[in-house]
């Protein structure tokens, strides 16, 4: 009974393990793994060539990593940073999105102008659908039912049938499509053009136009302002986009669809994730190789943790 109770007692003395914001490096060929309680990188890992978007399975049991120069996607034990497999992702993978059954990704294929979509648990190539040039940003609705590719040269939104793997519609945005995602529980689409400075809003029933999102920092050439990845808070309520080489992430509020703030970061903000309760958002900036991590409720930056070269994707982790 003494032992019992020693070791009952050791257990709860134990540390608790901190979550973690996991960012792919894609000129260093590695992730960096930020533990949220410190705000400390406390792993770097080695990856396949130029990592780009980055995932977890729905039980984090897994990671997935766009290695774009690669071809590849490669799946990793995020315990032991260990490369399980490679998956057949197609040509120079860029982005790409889990589907709500844990099974499938859709993978935007930059060089080749396609979507492919694999059965990660039969590790083959179940469908691949002919999109528009470069296509980069991907999204499936909280049903399932839709898939969404952004093509950056021609400017669409691909619009997919799960069901089919086909086509059903092509909406035009403005230039350099990058980031798109769904909200208000699957009725709305967003999708952030890069060079055309703007988010197009998207009523999903009817694939038309809702509104047009447009931004403008001050002190900072239009030109500059380039919205690219986004995330939105508890609710849907406030959508946080980051605008690239203008070194500011805009707080969008996502009912009127008004600007209501502009908070400072660091050197081409990329993408970004928040922490389990959305109190912190973290950024990957680009040029400054280091993530800005913000505090959401005051929409002010508290720290910057340096990372490796060109961070470009970001997800949370829960440990515990």
């Amino acid at each position: 009974m003494r032992l019992a109770a020693l070791l009952a007692a050791t257990a709860l003395c134990a540390p608790a393990t901190a979550d973690e914001i996991w960012i792919s490096n894609e000129k260093d060929d590695t992730l960096s793994v930020i533990d949220i309680e410190t705000l400390e990188v406390i792993r770097t890992i080695e990856t396949g060539e130029r990592p780009r978007g980055i995932t977890f399975s729905k039980d984090y049991s897994v990671l997935y990593i766009c290695a774009s120069d690669s071809d590849s996607v490669q799946v990793m034990d995020p315990e032991t940073g260990e490369i399980l497999h490679d998956l057949p992702s197609g040509e120079d993978p860029e982005q790409f999105v889990l589907h709500p059954n844990d099974k499938h990704l859709y993978i935007a294929n930059e060089d080749d102008a396609i979507t492919t979509v694999v059965d990660t648990e039969s590790r083959t190539v179940i469908a691949q659908i002919d999109v528009g040039i470069e296509p980069e940003g991907m999204a499936v609705s909280p049903d399932g039912k839709i898939a969404i590719t952004t093509s950056e040269t021609t400017n669409m939104a691909h619009w997919i049938d799960t069901e089919t793997q086909e086509l059903f519609a092509n909406t035009l945005v403005d230039s350099r499509p990058r980031h798109t995602e769904f909200l208000k529980d699957g009725t709305e689409l967003w999708v952030s053009s890069e060079i055309g400075g703007t988010i197009t809003v998207f009523d999903v029933e009817t694939q038309t136009e809702k509104a047009k999102i447009e931004f403008e920092v001050e002190g900072v050439h239009p030109d500059r302002v380039q919205p690219v990845g986004f995330e939105l808070s508890n609710g849907d309520e406030t959508a946080f986009v980051a605008l690239g080489p203008s070194n500011h992430v805009a707080a969008v509020n996502a009912e009127t669809y008004e600007v209501e703030d502009y908070i400072l970061v660091g050197r081409r903000v990329w993408h970004m994730d928040f922490n389990a309760d959305k109190s912190l958002l973290f950024t990957t900036n680009g040029v400054s190789g280091d993530v800005t991590v913000i505090d959401v409720a005051k929409r002010k930056p508290i720290k910057t943790i340096k990372v490796g070269r060109f961070p470009w994707g970001a997800a949370f982790r829960p440990t515990n």
